[in-house]
């Protein structure tokens, strides 16, 4: 595998993340570097957008432009591009799947509704009339599940007295443990990480709900891509578990391995709910 695809595009490998920060930028450093040593890539490089979980819907994209060749983003902005035509981006057709006991092998995560450990609530019922904090309104897991929740409910986001965007889920967590904010939803991956590197944060948020499973966040590659760079990145990383260098990289993520998935995976009823919020500052 190893150097075969840098004949077909000589210019550099450009990976973008929208996951940062509440995903560390070392997770896909560890993803790009594992790129740059089994295709033999030298020149292969890692942005890192930190405002948006992914491309916002009216803007422009860095994929339609070619700025950058390889994604990981939220599921919705995805589904929003995948609609566009010509689409500009596409499935990897392989997702990452976690150590966590609810995913069961799965390319699927779930949001976690966190609370003050030492505060009085412990269920959603008790979070009418209070305050609620989103990362951002292309997350799946901060933004779009709380929508489905109160769809569920048969209510919007009036059920809470303030409304208001933290920017990232590390935001939202810190603004409910500090009690600037009630409750947020987390994306479960991200929360056991956080939990991991600030262990005493167990003491100041307690889970009252999950929701899901969801589809993972997508890896997408600019659809222009030569078919070719497009198959060696999918096989390069199913390779990341049996990589000891990557694994060791990536074990204090909790990271397992990547899978196969498919279009069907991310259906477009995951935009089916797009009002907009009362935005407050966060």
């Amino acid at each position: 595998m190893r150097g075969v695809y840098k004949r077909e595009h000589p210019g550099e490998l450009r990976f973008v993340t929208y996951l940062f920060p509440s995903i560390p930028q070392r997770f896909f450093e560890a993803i790009v570097d594992h790129v740059r040593r089994t295709l033999g890539w030298e020149r292969a490089s890692l942005q890192v957008e930190a405002r948006v979980s992914g491309p916002e819907k009216g803007t422009e994209d860095p994929f339609s432009t070619g700025q950058v060749d390889v994604g990981f983003m939220c599921s919705p902005s995805f589904v929003w591009l995948r609609g566009l035509r010509p689409a500009p981006v596409e499935l990897l057709g392989v997702a990452p799947v976690f150590g966590e006991a609810r995913a069961a092998g799965r390319p699927v995560y779930f949001c976690d509704v966190v609370v003050r450990r030492d505060g009085p609530i412990r269920s959603f019922a008790d979070l009418r009339g209070r305050s609620w904090a989103y990362n951002d309104v292309r997350s799946l897991s901060g933004y779009y599940s709380f929508l489905g929740k109160l769809a569920e409910v048969g209510t919007d986001e009036s059920y809470f007295g303030r409304v208001s965007c933290s920017g990232s889920h590390l935001s939202s967590m810190e603004s409910v443990a500090s009690g600037d904010v009630d409750a947020a939803a987390i994306d479960s991956n991200v929360l056991s990480i956080r939990l991991r590197e600030v262990p005493e944060l167990r003491e100041r948020l307690r889970v009252i709900e999950s929701w899901g499973p969801f589809p993972i966040q997508p890896v997408v590659v600019r659809s222009a891509l030569h078919p070719e760079i497009k198959e060696g990145l999918r096989a390069c990383l199913r390779t990341v578990h049996a990589d000891r260098h990557t694994r060791c990289a990536l074990a204090e993520f909790g990271l397992e391995r990547f899978v196969p998935v498919a279009d069907e995976d991310y259906s477009p009823d995951l935009l089916a709910l797009d009002p907009p919020v009362r935005r407050t500052p966060g």
